[in-house]
């Protein structure tokens, strides 16, 4: 009894399964493009819901009364009780809200680049700005959080919030820089594409 013969799907260079990946459109309708602005989409109303709630949280907090209240601060230290005052709990919720608000502002970014992917036109002029306010948020997010922590947070814990240290940034950074960089690209792009226009 023979067994049957199992076809490769080797392609002429020699790629075992390029064939596969050469049918996953990453643009247009139907594309893996399209699936991720499905998640972004989720994600973002996800997001808005939070940070909506935050904000009306952020605003009862200046009505609500606060005798007699304790919360515990943690930190690398360890934790600590501290009588939770109005100005401890306006900044925490503050800090809670625009971070998560900051990443919505993100994702609406991220949202309109991906809609331009899905329908096969990632060099749009507008990419650029939207890359460049997504490396601004990130930025302001990132700087917010190092102020916050090193300076606030310490004055208003002392003792259980430590500064963030210079080595910390460096990550953070980075990616900052990594999508100005990618805006320059999509900026090139886009003028190659106008230039192409206008010679046809």
């Amino acid at each position: 009894m023979r067994l049957p013969r199992l076809r490769s799907t080797t392609t002429p260079d020699g790629a075992p399964g390029s064939r596969f990946l050469a049918s996953v459109r990453g643009l247009g309708p139907g594309s893996v493009s399209s699936v991720l602005k499905v998640a972004l989409d989720v994600a973002y109303v996800l997001l808005a819901l939070i940070t909506g709630v935050l904000l009306m949280l952020l605003i009862a907090a200046v009505f609500i009364p606060l005798d007699n209240l304790n919360v515990t601060v943690s930190g690398d230290s360890g934790g600590r009780q501290l009588p939770l005052t109005r100005m401890l709990l306006l900044f925490g919720l503050g800090a809670v809200t625009a971070y998560f608000g900051g990443f919505m502002l993100i994702l609406r970014s991220l949202r309109r680049i991906f809609r331009t992917l899905t329908i096969g036109d990632p060099f749009h002029p507008h990419n650029v700005r939207r890359l460049r306010q997504i490396g601004l948020t990130l930025a302001v997010v990132t700087g917010g959080v190092w102020v916050a922590q090193g300076f606030v947070a310490a004055r208003l814990a002392p003792g259980v919030m430590e500064p963030q240290g210079i080595g910390e940034l460096l990550t953070p950074v980075f990616s900052v820089l990594i999508v100005f960089v990618l805006a320059e690209v999509f900026r090139e792009g886009a003028r190659l594409r106008r230039e192409s226009e206008l010679t046809i």
